[in-house]
């Protein structure tokens, strides 16, 4: 008898089991109103792209709701000006990891968008935005879009993380594991210290030759594609600047570099260029000059451009001595003023009435540096 009310009771508790389970089981509905009201910005705007400002545009609409009150999220998207949002060029969540409904989108991204949907450089095009507002798999593009007139400014809506020159033009030649490295001075921007002779060369992303391609058009702007540029004449060495912001280019002659002593106020000796950034003297004599207070071993360096005279030297206004121990950053070489005594290193007190071997480099993986070392 308590063997059949003990199997009564089991069964009772599987039936409760099953009927509670059942009871908390329920379809997940996917129904979801698309987008009906696009607020800003208006539709048919003139956008004038300036992305080295740092603003941004606000694009907003009305919220919508899942049929059981669900969360939405929310996606703008964009597509050509022919386009249906069935493979949108750019797409992005909105504000809040895609639960607001607006989006907060930099001129840097919109000159992207403009780009990846065919509107060059320099001119204007028309793009179209709606939002898709989604639930889980469910996804609706909204009933309306809008469109934007886009103009675009000089320059590269992505720009290259690194720069390498390559060519018979260049000291690497065609050998791509020679090409020449630039240095990143900002995003977008590049330098190299180099010489070029008559020949032809082009610029690249990736050292390895599967990189984007870049040329320098007769008017100096950059230039994406397989073109090559040209240079005649002999051998020169030049400072190349690159912006790919702006598309600019700013090529300055390097005619000379000097050893610069502040208290002879001139050049005591002259550093010629080797190739791969470098300058050297192999020998410059040098002698303090005598104050009344005591000897005097102040210098910097003076660039000789086709643009005019440029001071290199310490990032510090005054070293007071030559350091006992000599850390890598006390040799650093910036631009600096055209003061006499201000910004200068002072030599070790061994290089006095003795010869120096002197070298500076200007190569893209390093801090600008110099180096003095006293010959004995």
């Amino acid at each position: 008898m308590k063997a059949l009310v003990k199997s009564s009771f089991m069964v009772m508790l599987a039936i409760i089991a099953f009927t509670s389970c059942k009871k908390d089981t329920r379809t997940l509905n996917l129904g979801l109103n698309p987008v009906g009201t696009l607020s800003a910005p208006s539709d048919q705007a003139d956008i004038k792209l300036a992305p080295a400002t740092g603003a941004s545009l606000v694009f907003q609409w009305s919220a919508t709701q899942a049929a059981d009150g669900d969360l939405v999220l929310y996606e703008v998207a964009f597509d050509k000006a022919d386009g249906n949002f069935s493979k949108p060029v750019y797409k992005t969540l909105s504000d809040g990891s895609g639960v607001q409904p607006q989006a907060t989108i930099t001129q840097k991204d919109l000159n992207k968008i403009a780009s990846l949907a065919g509107i060059q450089a320099s001119s204007s095009g028309k793009i179209k935005w709606a939002i898709i507002a989604s639930k889980a798999t469910n996804k609706v593009v909204s009933t309306v879009s809008r469109s934007l007139t886009i103009e675009r400014p000089a320059g590269f809506a992505v720009l290259p993380d690194a720069l390498f020159l390559t060519g018979t033009a260049t000291e690497g030649g065609t050998d791509m594991t020679k090409a020449v490295p630039f240095k990143k001075t900002a995003d977008g921007v590049f330098e190299a210290y180099t010489s070029l002779q008559a020949g032809t060369y082009q610029l690249t992303d990736k050292a390895d030759g599967s990189g984007t391609k870049y040329y320098i058009d007769a008017n100096g702007l950059i230039q994406q594609g397989s073109s090559a540029t040209t240079v005649t004449g002999g051998t020169k060495v030049f400072r190349l600047d690159y912006d790919f912001n702006v598309a600019t280019t700013d090529v300055t002659e390097i005619t000379g570099l000097g050893l610069f002593m502040s208290a002879y106020d001139s050049e005591i000796g002259q550093l010629k260029y080797v190739g791969a950034g470098t300058w050297e003297a192999a020998k410059i004599p040098v002698t303090f000059y005598q104050f009344s207070w005591g000897r005097d071993e102040r210098y910097k360096y003076i660039l000789h451009t086709s643009a005019g005279l440029e001071y290199w030297g310490s990032e510090n206004l005054n070293n007071n001595n030559y350091p006992p121990s000599v850390t890598a950053d006390y040799y650093y070489l910036l631009p600096v003023t055209n003061d006499q005594w201000n910004n200068t290193y002072k030599f070790d007190h061994a290089a006095d009435t003795k010869a120096v071997k002197a070298d500076v480099y200007f190569k893209a993986k390093d801090t600008y540096t110099q180096v003095i070392t006293v010959l004995q």
